[in-house]
């Protein structure tokens, strides 16, 4: 078997931004084996332990959805949203959400646990990225489960929009690493920043149009309009409820800037990891 080798040098990693770009896309290509193998042993490791398994998966949604469709069942908050059921809406909204949330918290995470990992062994980093960011797809697919089994039950409408869902998912997807790996390298330092990520998640949630239609007027019409996360969220639903897609503009832009967010946070973390790791003892 061909041995990989490396080669290390005094010179800046940013002094060749060509030689940077390739090393990072060879280390992604030859991380994927050891990405799938930490992939599988957090997967067993995180519900390994539990009574329910894998409901855990989509419990925290359902769960948070159910508080608002009760309290519009009861009339004390009055919602319209339109030919899509509120409890569907409710339901859509709260499973797109927690998508962007484990973006988000996957980098942090996954670092935060290799620790000892980092400081020991040498690997290619980025495959603890990419075994992160394999969880949030496994997540999501258990949650197609309910997601499916929401828009049977209320007989939500299926159009055309529907074959946008992958675009409008990847675009949650990319807009959530990007702000994750933007944490990632203080959050593998501290763990406040991990700790923090679901309160100001929490918060954002109630600024963002998950649980209710997006509005354009008064003071909850300004957060909507100025919220990135806005447009993901209204799009991703539009495309699964057979509606237009509204907010189409928006929704292109704050994809592609994440795109290229989440190029230079790649970037920046290859530059970051010598130095967490010395940090860390390595």
């Amino acid at each position: 078997m061909e041995l990989c080798e490396r080669t290390y040098s005094p010179e800046p990693l940013l002094g060749s931004p060509l030689k940077l770009i390739k090393a990072l896309g060879t280390d992604l290509l030859a991380g994927r084996e050891l990405a799938w193998r930490l992939f599988m042993r957090d997967l067993s490791a995180q519900y390994r332990q539990t009574y329910f398994g894998y409901v855990w998966a989509f419990l925290p949604p359902l769960v948070a959805s159910l508080t608002f469709i009760f309290l519009n069942s009861q009339g004390i908050v009055a919602i319209d949203t339109g030919a899509v059921p509120y409890a569907a809406f409710a339901m859509m909204g709260t499973l797109l959400w927690q998508v962007f949330v484990d973006a988000v918290t996957a980098p942090v995470q996954t670092l935060s646990a290799a620790k000892p990992m980092l400081s020991k062994i040498n690997f290619p980093r980025e495959a603890i990225l990419l075994a992160g960011f394999y969880m949030v797809l496994f997540n999501f697919a258990v949650r197609m489960v309910l997601l499916v089994g929401v828009m049977l039950w209320w007989h939500v409408p299926v159009g055309l929009g529907l074959a946008f869902f992958p675009v409008a998912l990847a675009g949650l997807l990319l807009s959530g690493t990007a702000i994750g790996l933007a944490l990632a390298p203080i959050g593998t330092l501290y763990g406040d920043i991990s700790k923090s990520i679901p309160i100001f998640a929490q918060f954002l949630m109630l600024l963002t149009p998950v649980v209710y239609p997006a509005r354009t007027e008064g003071l909850a019409g300004l957060l909507a309009t100025w919220n990135p996360i806005s447009p993901l969220i209204v799009t991703a639903r539009e495309t699964l409820s057979g509606q237009d897609l509204t907010l189409l503009l928006p929704f292109s832009i704050i994809t592609l800037v994440s795109l290229l967010v989440t190029f230079a946070g790649l970037i920046a973390f290859r530059l970051a990891m010598p130095h967490l790791i010395a940090r860390m003892g390595g």
